[in-house]
């Protein structure tokens, strides 16, 4: 494996890609996105923070898992199957062969977990194939499996082209939909490790959580940093809770995965121990025992980012509406506390539940900062609990997120003298290329949708949104009052 070490000149570069999330065929502005940062950057690393895969897209369906624990391809989302018929995929009979063995697979061999997967051989249920010709089409889970294999192995070879040309190291840990695609982390990361340049150990704590050591430029071989990568799970919920809310689900996918029974999924127990016990090893690698300066990647929030806002009026133009245990309240970034260029585009979707991971970084000792993804437009910094807490936007084009200009991917600038003094800003497409995408009809759609109440709120705050709004009202009005005039 690479050792990464500081240049000659005490300098190390990262690129944090958060949010890639597209299928098969990765969007030519995505890599172009990416391939035009690493020129500009010339990165010593580069980090992908999760959700690289878009699980639910439609070039998955045939094997999508909903949640961990369910039979691949049992539980389709409405607006999947929506956009798998616009793009021409047909659904077909198969014999659900070995599926609860498959099922059980997926959760890690645990039968408790597949109350709901059939037992039965040869009864026949409904998928879609992605494949035009009816004779190639697979019809076992077996050959469903090893064909979204093939897809994933085709969308990390697309946005891992320009870091493979580029010579550039890489590692990955995982969000709440690289999972959805049927194929689990353990085995993505293997797919990972095929790829030249990629860090991702065999021997990880747990596939995703790992330490990244950055030795001094001296050759000495002592760590004068460390990235941290952290799986931060993806869904909270018991198997039997998740089922009861499944037919919700399909009607309302995005608002659920929001807000599902449980909230989204936090570190593991095994994974916020292990914080403080790789600082301890890596002190006793150095000989001192001491910790030593560490920022950790990681997909999904802790709640303490919460802290980097400010708790506003309902009408207070830009404001964000919180999400679940922090709904009905408003909020904006709080200045004070975050750098300038930070950006607040949506609530902070953290987990219900705070697994004092914080405290953990802080109690560990060494760690000054921790990144994250997962909310699309997002992209501040600020520092709250004696440590920087910030995000990178998405920088894909496939999903949702704020406007082509300002999507883009997180430089980092250490120094090995003062790791912990970095510099950091955003690489974004309006620097890098332009204002406009090759598509920003699709752009607009995702900057501007609208998945429920609070999301409309949110809308209506934005002060462009309002104004256009409350214009095509007014000349609605106009409109009434002069046919009412006309009729008189």
């Amino acid at each position: 494996m690479t050792n990464l070490r500081f240049r000659e000149d005490g300098s190390f570069r990262v690129l944090q890609m958060a949010d890639i999330q597209d299928g098969p065929n990765v969007l030519p502005d995505t890599i172009r996105l990416i391939r035009e940062a690493i020129r500009k950057a010339d990165p010593d690393l580069v980090v992908f923070t999760g959700d690289q895969i878009r699980g639910y897209d439609p070039a998955y369906i045939d094997t999508f898992l909903r949640r961990r624990g369910e039979e691949p391809g049992a539980r389709v989302r409405a607006v999947t199957e929506v956009e798998a018929k616009l793009r021409g995929i047909k659904r077909r009979a198969r014999d659900r062969v070995n599926n609860r063995l498959l099922a059980m697979k997926s959760d890690g061999g645990n039968p408790d977990a597949q109350q709901t997967a059939s037992t039965a051989s040869t009864a026949s249920t409904l998928v879609y194939s992605t494949t035009s010709d009816p004779q190639d089409m697979p019809t076992t889970l077996d050959e469903l499996m090893d064909e979204t294999r093939d897809k994933v192995r085709r969308t990390f070879a697309g946005f891992l082209g320009p870091v493979i040309e580029a010579e550039v190291p890489f590692a990955a840990t995982y969000g709440n939909h690289d999972f959805q695609c049927g194929i689990l982390a353990d085995e993505q990361d293997g797919i990972y490790r095929e790829f030249p340049g990629c860090l991702n150990p065999v021997d990880s704590l747990e596939p995703g959580t790992f330490a990244l050591p950055i030795e001094a430029s001296d050759g000495s071989g002592r760590v004068a940093m460390s990235v941290m990568m952290v799986n931060s799970g993806d869904y909270a919920g018991k198997p039997e809770e998740n089922d009861a809310q499944y037919p919700a689900y399909v009607v309302n996918p995005r608002g659920l995965d929001l807000a599902d029974s449980d909230g989204y999924g936090t570190p593991s127990p095994e994974a916020i121990d292990w914080l403080g016990a790789v600082q301890s090893e890596l002190g006793e690698r150095n000989g001192d025992g001491k910790p030593v300066p560490a920022i950790a990647f990681q997909h999904i929030p802790p709640q303490e980012f919460y802290d980097c806002l400010k708790e506003v009026p309902a009408w207070t133009p830009n404001a964000v509406e919180g999400a679940r245990t922090h709904a009905g309240h408003c909020y904006v970034l709080n200045h004070e506390i975050c750098r300038p260029g930070s950006r607040l585009g949506e609530a902070i979707g953290c987990a219900d539940e705070n697994v004092g991971e914080v405290d953990a970084l802080r109690e560990a000792g060494g760690y000054f900062a921790l990144f994250c993804g997962h909310d699309h437009k997002n992209a501040f910094v600020g520092h709250a609990h004696g440590i920087d807490l910030g995000y990178a936007p998405t920088c894909g084009f496939e999903c949702y997120g704020p406007k082509s200009r300002y999507r883009g991917i997180r430089l980092f600038e250490f120094h090995e003298s003062n790791p912990a003094g970095y510099v950091t800003r955003m690489l974004t497409w309006g620097d890098l290329v332009g204002r406009y995408s090759s598509n920003e009809v699709r752009v607009w759609f995702e900057d501007h949708c609208v998945t429920g109440a609070i999301s409309m709120r949110n809308e209506l705050r934005r002060p462009q949104v309002f104004a256009v709004l409350a214009g095509a009202m007014s000349l609605g009005f106009m409109a009434v009052i002069r046919s009412l005039v006309k009729k008189r």
